[in-house]
Order: structure tokens, then C-alpha cells, then sequence
């Protein structure tokens, strides 16, 4: 495996057609400057290492928020294998955070001559199993699909993750700006979605939060 590391600007390719696993861990940090502390500490403790053929990408993200503050990071693979023992052996605390695994399910490509995204936002959800899990995306991007555009301004795509284990959908959504989601927040598609979410069996929404990427590693 090559030692050298090229680093992005932007988000990794979320439908990269090798990507077979995604390992996504988050928590919460005291204000920003602790969370670019700690995810840079991660992301030299990635590039430092030699990383396993299997691991394809490595980002990590800051929150956005003037009160509360999470960091995220987002690991992409061609197989599940090789990533625990892998961070297990790194020598930062932080980078050791159990992840939950996942599933890329479905994309919905909506702009994506738009460019590379200048903000992303996870929306999360607790369901029954993986028929919810099923339902609850078939649903969502039914909506998505068919609302008009300019309710979606500056929407690029939204990603939907399954976690192996049943229990979360994560939709990964990749936008042109914070304004445009923040537009976005106040437009019928979403609150169609939002009731979809929370008038299903099975299905509870957990909310949203939006990050900035902070770095990205890719062998």
C-alpha cells in the first residue's frame, strides 16, 4: 500500500462504486476550538499511519452550531475487515471511538453539477429493523423526487445510510451552503418529509446537524 496521502477540499465521492462499508463515529467537544484540536490530532494520527488496501477514504467534520458542538468522521471501505483493528492501533484516544457501521442504500442526485459541497447535513433516524429502515428511505425520497426544486434550492444530494445492525437511517445530505439549507428548513418538502418521519410506525426522527468538512485523507 503507498505511504503517500493526497488531501481533498472536499467531501469524498459518498457513491464511490468500491465503497462497500461506511464506519461513522460522533460526540460531542466543550466549542470548535477543542473539536479542530481533536480532529486534527485524528487526522495526523490517519496520515502517519499505513493504513490497510481496504480502507478507501478518511474525512472529518465540525458542527456548525454557536452552542453546542460535535465532530464527526466518516470512513469509507471496500470491505469491513481491516478498519477496527486498524484504528485500534492508532495512538490517539479519539480516533479509537466505537463507530457505527453502514450501508450506503440510496442516493438521490439532484444538482450535482453544482460543485463540491460547502456544507453537510446529517439527519438521523431510530427505526424497527430493516424493513423500517427500507420504508422510511422509500418514503423520503419519494418526496424528494417529486417536490418542486425550488423548494430544494442548493440541494446537491441526499445519501441514505443503513446501519447493519437495523436500527438508524442517516441521510447524508450534501449542500451548495449553510444559507440554502437554512431556506431550505422553512419549505413545504421538508415538512412533508419531517411528517412522513414522524407519522410512520417504527420510525423515529433523531434531528439534524450540520457540519463543515475539516480534513479529508485518501490513500
Amino acid at each position: 500500500m503507498p505511504e503517500t496521502r493526497v488531501h481533498s477540499a472536499t467531501a469524498p465521492d459518498i457513491d464511490h462504486e468500491d465503497v462497500h462499508t461506511v464506519f461513522m463515529s460522533h460526540w460531542h467537544v466543550a466549542d470548535a476550538a477543542q473539536g479542530r484540536v481533536v480532529l486534527d490530532e485524528i487526522a495526523d494520527a490517519w496520515e502517519q499511519a499505513s493504513w490497510p488496501a481496504d480502507i478507501l477514504s478518511f474525512s472529518c467534520y465540525l458542527s456548525t452550531g454557536s452552542e453546542h458542538f460535535t465532530v464527526m468522521t466518516y470512513v469509507q471501505c471496500a470491505r469491513p475487515d481491516g478498519y477496527r483493528p486498524f484504528v485500534h492501533g492508532l495512538p490517539v484516544d479519539a480516533a479509537r471511538v466505537e463507530p457505527v457501521e453502514y450501508r450506503l442504500h440510496h442516493s438521490v442526485l439532484l444538482t450535482p453539477q453544482a460543485g463540491p459541497a460547502a456544507a453537510i447535513v446529517i439527519a438521523s433516524f431510530d427505526v424497527d429493523g430493516p424493513e423500517r429502515q427500507r420504508h422510511i428511505i422509500s418514503s423520503v425520497t419519494d418526496n424528494i423526487e417529486k417536490s418542486p426544486r425550488d423548494e430544494q434550492t442548493g440541494l446537491i444530494a441526499s445519501h441514505f445510510h443503513v446501519s447493519l445492525d437495523g436500527t438508524r437511517v442517516i441521510n447524508f445530505a450534501e449542500w451548495t451552503s449553510d444559507d440554502e439549507h437554512i431556506a431550505f428548513l422553512e419549505q413545504a418538502t421538508r415538512h412533508r418529509s419531517l411528517r412522513l418521519a414522524t407519522d410512520t410506525p417504527g420510525v423515529r426522527p433523531i434531528g439534524f446537524t450540520r457540519y463543515h468538512l475539516h480534513r479529508s485523507i485518501e490513500p
